[in-house]
C-alpha cells in the first residue's frame, strides 16, 4: 500500500467537482460557498480564508442553502461541529466531506444533528485529477428546516441516501 499517498496532509483542499455542483445546486440554488477562493468558488458569494474570511470563526447566517466543501486535514471535525451549530441557528448546510463512518465527527455529530446523509456512490474525481480520491465521500445535509422531496431524489441519483433518526 502506499502510504504515502494515503495518509498525506501535504494537500487537503479538493475542489468540488463541477458536475456534481451543478447537480446539487439545481435544487439547492446555494447562496454562498463558505470555504473557498478565487480559484475554486463554486458560488458568487464566498468565505474564504486566504482573502480574509475565516468561516471557521464568522457567523454563517444567510438566507437559503450554503455550499460547503471543507479542507479534509485535522480541522475536520471542528468543520462538521461548526455546521451543527449553525444549523441550531437557522441555517441550511450542504456538506461534502470523506465518508469515514469510524470517526468522532460522524458519531458525536453527523449522527446526532444532521438531517440526512447521502452516501456518494463510487469515488469522486476532484478538481482537475486524473484519478479518483482514495477514499468515499458524503453529502450531509445540517439543517432545520425542510428537505423537498426533489433535493432528496438528486441526492439519490448520486447515492444512497439515509435519514438521521434521533
Amino acid at each position: 500500500m502506499n502510504r504515502d499517498l494515503f495518509f498525506s496532509s501535504v494537500n487537503q483542499q479538493y475542489e468540488t467537482p463541477q458536475w456534481l455542483f451543478d447537480k446539487l445546486n439545481s435544487v439547492f440554488f446555494f447562496k454562498r460557498d463558505l470555504a473557498a477562493d478565487s480559484s475554486n468558488a463554486k458560488c458568487k458569494r464566498y468565505f474564504s480564508i486566504h482573502e480574509g474570511t475565516d468561516s471557521l470563526i464568522t457567523s454563517w447566517d444567510f438566507i437559503g442553502w450554503q455550499w460547503l466543501n471543507p479542507p479534509y486535514g485535522r480541522e475536520l471535525y471542528e468543520w462538521v461541529e461548526k455546521c451543527a451549530n449553525e444549523a441550531k441557528e437557522g441555517n441550511n448546510i450542504c456538506l461534502l466531506i470523506p465518508a469515514r463512518t469510524d470517526t468522532k465527527y460522524q458519531h458525536e455529530l453527523i449522527f446526532k444533528h444532521a438531517r440526512l446523509v447521502c452516501f456518494v456512490r463510487g469515488r469522486l474525481k476532484f478538481g482537475n485529477s486524473k484519478n479518483s480520491a482514495p477514499f468515499p465521500s458524503q453529502i450531509v445535509l445540517f439543517t432545520n428546516g425542510e428537505i423537498m422531496l426533489n433535493q432528496i431524489d438528486v441526492l439519490n441519483s448520486v447515492g444512497e441516501c439515509v435519514t438521521v433518526i434521533r
